[in-house]
């Protein structure tokens, strides 16, 4: 098959080879880091505690099954890569958020490279912050595990503040580590290393998935099947309409026209005009605001169902809490859907700086074909992308929102579920292609064919 032939190719060509093998060699240490137990805690009565609570809930999908799925499983041990790579991601974003409103951080994303390992020192030091403060707040938690409701369960061994200091030490270098491990990725391997990372984490549920399912068509283990093995060839094929979808998704660009005026090397009059164009992403914010929305609403629901029911004035807060807690609830989806449109916009006008792209093209003496140059070309940039965002963010909802109705209407175990459709399948998408990508340029790079027989994989700039 001209697939299977194409990633033969890949390994006669040594510099890839060798990248892919590192590639793979580092991400089986992210993964080995995700199964060490932290010092301290009893992860078997964790594991069990956890398991009990999915069952009764009936629900599944809550903020637990939601850490534990980008976690790679290393919540259900509390392993000490737990935290892995996302305190880096969320000082990554914290500090591109702050770009946009803090002059000092402005003028250093302007100073060229200089100004780039300035804010990478920064977001690293930021990263400590937050690995030191997640792993205090969950040591403390797992000693007073009844605050999240997990009951009244012994899951540390050794209560106190010495656990505390050996669970920051231990989650903070091993988060720290699994960064490191992420730039020798991108750097030696192949790929981008904090989204293979991620990637990684999130395939590694697949099996999971695929018990699930076995369990719930065809039986095992003494297990009786539930459902017809017909609804598991249509979820199959469901499956690969939403995967359709989700690159169209990621890849749909919405191209604007460029003229640029050539001019002579010694600066002189112009003789000639290049057509070109500018891709507007449709899906420009990516998984941002499902990252947003999925915590922000499952914490406040948290919050607000520890109500104790003896405060009868407050019922109806408490009966709130446990519908936004509730992935398949209306209120959930609701409020679910506004916060993930809401973060759509929210992204692109931090992030889309319309101005500036209209200020660099009448330097570069380039123009949009009908809009004069500054500040018209600025308003119809604004004007454009926020169509582009529309498009993308319901396109962005619909995505979000297919696990938690499979698994309100379907009764779709969440293992399963995730995997049709939110954050998961978006970045497992995103990844993917991006890591194709880099693979068939260095194929074609040495007259080798590409993973597309008839075109390569477009770029994603934007």
């Amino acid at each position: 098959m001209p697939m299977l032939s194409t990633f033969a190719n890949t390994f006669k060509i040594p510099e890839l080879r060798k990248r892919i093998l590192i590639t793979i060699g580092l991400v089986f240490i992210c993964r080995l880091i995700s199964l060490i137990p932290t010092p301290g805690v009893d992860w078997q009565t964790l594991q069990t505690t956890l398991e009990e609570i999915r069952k009764q809930s009936a629900v599944g999908g809550g903020l637990m099954d939601w850490f534990n799925v980008f976690s790679g499983g290393a919540l259900s041990q509390c392993a000490v890569g737990f935290l892995s790579i996302w305190p880096y991601i969320s000082a990554q974003i914290i500090i591109q958020l702050l770009t946009a409103v803090v002059p000092t951080l402005e003028r250093a994303s302007r100073e060229g490279e200089t100004g780039r390992q300035k804010l990478a020192q920064w977001t690293r030091y930021l990263t400590i912050a937050i690995c030191a403060f997640q792993a205090w707040g969950l040591a403390t938690v797992l000693q007073h595990p009844s605050s999240i409701g997990l009951g009244d369960v012994h899951i540390v061994t050794t209560p106190g503040i010495g656990f505390n200091i050996v669970t920051v030490i231990c989650m903070t270098s091993a988060s720290l580590f699994v960064m490191w491990l992420a730039d020798q990725i991108t750097q030696f391997g192949i790929g981008n290393g904090t989204s293979l990372i991620i990637m990684i984490n999130i395939t590694s549920r697949l099996p999971v998935a695929c018990v699930e399912a076995w369990t719930r068509y065809f039986g095992l283990g003494g297990i009786q099947a539930t459902k017809n093995p017909v609804e598991l060839i249509l979820l199959l094929l469901f499956g690969f309409m939403v995967t359709m979808g989700t690159v169209m998704l990621t890849e749909g660009v919405r191209k604007v026209p460029i003229h640029s005026t050539r001019r002579s090397v010694g600066g002189g009059n112009s003789y000639g005009m290049q057509q070109t164009f500018m891709p507007l992403r449709v899906n420009y914010t990516g998984v941002m605001p499902i990252i947003f929305a999925g915590p922000l609403i499952q914490f406040p629901g948290i919050i607000l169902s520890r109500i104790p029911a003896e405060v009868k004035w407050l019922s109806w807060l408490k009966w709130f809490g446990s519908q936004l807690s509730d992935m398949t609830s209306p209120i959930h989806l609701f409020v679910y859907a506004l916060l993930i449109l809401f973060f759509s916009f929210f992204w692109v006008a931090t992030q889309f700086n319309a101005m500036q792209i209209a200020d660099n093209l009448k330097r570069d003496s380039s123009y949009v074909p009908g809009i004069r140059p500054g500040k018209a070309t600025a308003e119809y940039l604004d004007a454009l992308m926020t169509r582009v965002t529309l498009i993308g963010a319901v396109g962005l909802l619909v995505i979000a929102i297919l696990p938690q109705l499979m698994r309100g209407f379907m009764e779709v175990p969440w293992e399963m579920a995730s995997f049709f459709g939110g954050t998961s399948l978006l970045i497992i998408v995103g990844v993917a292609l991006d890591t194709l990508r880099r693979m068939e340029s260095h194929l074609l790079m040495r007259n080798y064919e590409g993973f597309l027989r008839h075109g390569r994989l477009r770029g994603r700039r934007g």
